[in-house]
């Protein structure tokens, strides 16, 4: 039953492992969930009514990048970004933080007027400051909102880090500020600190005073190890409230969500299935198939034999290595699509495995297959 106002309801514990449940007013959200990027208003090769039926409840898109194209006014005329790409599922959309690291060398930053942009489009001069941010998510419409945060890069330098936490909080302030009121939506804050597990508590004890409806860990998986990333987790989780949602930002592989789930981690985002099927990379339950190898030019089967949506079992790997060589877009199609089939099948599984007691048995099972 749907729910005007948001809400997450933790239903069980398995160690750390958390089965819950995210209410909002479009749709409920199980968790652990994965959300497919959609930065520019679509998921890249893949029809909304296909995403939905992978399973999938929730899809993130960008600030940065929809102010750039195709514009707010333009997505707020027809009533804000579901209506413009004709999605049902909530939205969360990300605040730009990412992109202040991401196109570093077309940025300034000055702590009262935000992040100064030089588009990567066209080199146009714009001011992206935590209110805007705010607002721009607003008329958009989307469900979940981030604050905008700085997110620093990998770096070994302490006092870097510790300035760039200071500033965040005072972003997520004025964020918050002009969130307002809103019971259908919820705001996130960002967890940041790098590598350091003292900064990591000191940036969420600042956004814990002021109060959020969900709280994300961002600065992870920008150039650190898998093994680095998990004792992050080890350091922070713990401290998070129970009652509120845990977002890992931008993360990432199977098993690096197995990894982040087993810490206490309730949603991801990634590029990971979608940028792998445009490249030739399929997720299977067996492991990573590059389809692009010439081994598979008189391999007949499936990926996998049991997918029914689309009849993707139709295609045989012989096929799918042609269509890649000959630089065919269906080959995107076909193994994107199949890529976030497996990793909904891949939250599926591990809510049951939680549910079930059972989550370390899968773990173990799967961490170094998939």
């Amino acid at each position: 039953m749907l729910s005007d106002k948001f809400s997450f309801k933790l239903l069980k514990e398995t160690g750390s492992a958390r089965l819950g449940k995210i209410n909002t007013h479009r749709g409920n959200i199980d968790t652990p969930a994965f959300m497919p990027v959609g930065t520019q208003a679509t998921v890249k090769s893949v029809f909304i009514e296909d995403l939905m039926a992978t399973g999938s409840q929730i899809i993130l898109s960008n600030t940065y990048h929809l102010m750039i194209r195709p514009g707010v006014e333009r997505i707020k005329r027809v009533g804000g970004l579901h209506n413009f790409m004709k999605c049902k599922l909530p939205i969360l959309t990300d605040s730009g933080g990412f992109q202040i690291m991401s196109l570093s060398k077309l940025v300034q930053i000055n702590e009262d007027e935000g992040a100064i942009f030089n588009s990567h489009i066209d080199g146009k001069k714009f001011i992206l400051s935590p209110e805007q941010s705010i607002k721009i998510q607003k008329d958009i419409n989307s469900d979940i909102i981030m604050v905008l945060d700085e997110c620093p890069k990998m770096t070994k330098n302490k006092k870097v880090v510790s300035e760039s936490i200071n500033l965040s909080a005072k972003w997520a302030k004025r964020s918050k500020r002009e969130f307002g009121e809103n019971p259908k939506k919820a705001l996130f804050g960002i967890v940041q600190g790098g590598i350091f597990d003292d900064l990591r508590i000191e940036s969420l004890e600042n956004l814990k005073k002021i109060g959020f409806d969900g709280y994300a860990i961002g600065g992870l998986a920008v150039g650190e190890t898998q093994e680095q990333m998990f004792k992050v987790l080890d350091g922070i989780t713990n401290h998070m409230p129970k009652n509120k949602p845990r977002y890992l930002m931008g993360v990432g592989t199977p098993s690096d969500i197995l990894g982040a789930v087993k810490r206490g981690v309730d949603m991801f985002d990634c590029v990971m299935p979608t940028r792998s099927g445009r490249t030739g990379l399929a997720f299977t339950w067996d492991g990573r198939l590059n389809l692009k190898n010439a081994k598979y030019q008189k391999d007949d089967t499936p990926i996998n034999n049991k997918t029914q949506l689309r009849d993707l079992n139709m295609y045989s790997k012989s096929y799918i290595n042609h269509l890649i060589t000959s630089n065919e877009i269906l080959a995107s199609m076909i193994l994107t699509l199949n890529n976030i089939i497996f990793y909904q099948e891949l939250m599926l599984k591990i809510r049951e495995s939680i549910k079930n007691n059972t989550f370390n048995d899968f773990y173990n099972k799967y961490y170094n297959i998939i």
